[in-house]
């Protein structure tokens, strides 16, 4: 069970980024955004660009994103955005980002990420491919950049993790399934407990005035989802049988599946709120394995030594890659 009282909003599940920061001044607060040249990356991006906030798009093609990265510069407001190279899967780009990286950092949005990949694939380091990109790569950014986010004085990490993660554990004695069946979605899944773990994992930060939580968006239309084939979204009943979306009320534009990593970012209701996870705007309920309904929290991505033997596993291999 919680230790704490759920927290709650007046935001509804389909608010939008923009509605959930209305109001707000980030005027003189600086951000990275992971993956913020596309989907509800983009999204994240422009809400906080509205709100006055200095934006970095780290993304691994800085200039396919070019057109987008000007796009959002250009909009109406006080912020401004720009762009900077990072490929997660490359611990090589996370240490060159953050060298350059130059003063404090307020925000940092682990948004990026990739899903189902169809076979085992490994990163430059040898890592599998999901746990490379959407856990050890922002891991590696998050301790590299914690300098800087403790400069801040009163830093966010926001780790955007799936109601996958339910589904998965992490698989301490073989994460990398270098032995174990490959399962792309067991795959997927685990990364997704891992970057719930790292929100519950910084609680160490907490003296540093470091926050993180993780959350859920919810179902969007976007790039994460290249790696599925139509029969598999077929039988996920997200097409019909001519390949056209069937609408769902849970289905989300970019928009409103970006509130809540805005939400966790910059709202004041997440002031000093630490190592939680979200979706829908709300803090989510804790889901026992048996639970048939979609949504809530495993509580095996919220226990404090999980998290931390992650954390300690995550600072061993990025240091072994290191050599």
């Amino acid at each position: 069970m919680y230790d704490h009282d759920r927290l709650t909003t007046p935001f509804h599940s389909h608010a939008t980024a923009t509605e959930v920061l209305d109001g707000a001044d980030l005027a003189g607060r600086r951000a990275v955004v992971t993956g913020g040249a596309s989907g509800i990356g983009t999204e994240t991006v422009r809400a906080l660009t509205a709100a006055g906030a200095e934006v970095t798009v780290a993304t691994r093609d800085p200039a396919s994103a070019e057109a987008t990265v000007r796009a959002l510069d250009a909009l109406p407001g006080p912020g401004s955005v720009r762009s900077a190279p990072l490929d997660l899967a490359d611990l090589a780009s996370v240490e060159a980002f953050a060298r350059a990286w130059q003063g404090p950092l307020d925000i940092l949005v682990a948004n990026a990420g990739i899903m189902a990949v169809p076979e085992r694939r490994v990163s430059n380091q040898g890592w599998e491919l999901h746990l490379a990109t959407n856990h050890l790569g922002h891991f590696a950014l998050a301790t590299a950049l914690h300098p800087h986010l403790r400069a801040a004085g009163s830093a966010r990490v926001v780790a955007v993790s799936s109601g996958a993660h339910r589904a998965a554990a992490f698989d301490f004695e073989d994460p990398q399934f270098e032995r174990r069946p490959y399962d792309r979605w067991t795959a997927y899944g685990q990364s997704k407990t891992a970057d719930v773990l790292l929100a519950v994992g910084a609680r160490r930060w907490a003296s540093d005035g470091i926050t993180a939580n993780a959350l859920n968006p919810g179902w969007i239309s976007t790039n994460l989802q290249r790696h599925l084939d139509d029969e598999t979204l077929r039988a996920m009943g997200a097409i019909d049988e001519k390949g056209d979306i069937i609408p769902q009320p849970y289905y989300k534009e970019p928009a409103q599946g970006a509130a809540t990593s805005v939400l966790l970012a910059a709202s004041p209701l997440l002031e000093g709120v630490t190592g939680r996870y979200f979706e829908d705007n709300q803090e989510a309920r804790l889901a026992e394995d048996s639970d048939p309904r979609p949504g809530g929290v495993a509580a095996h991505a919220l226990d404090p030594r999980a998290a931390d033997r992650l954390w300690e596993y995550a600072a061993r291999t990025v240091a072994a890659a290191r050599g």
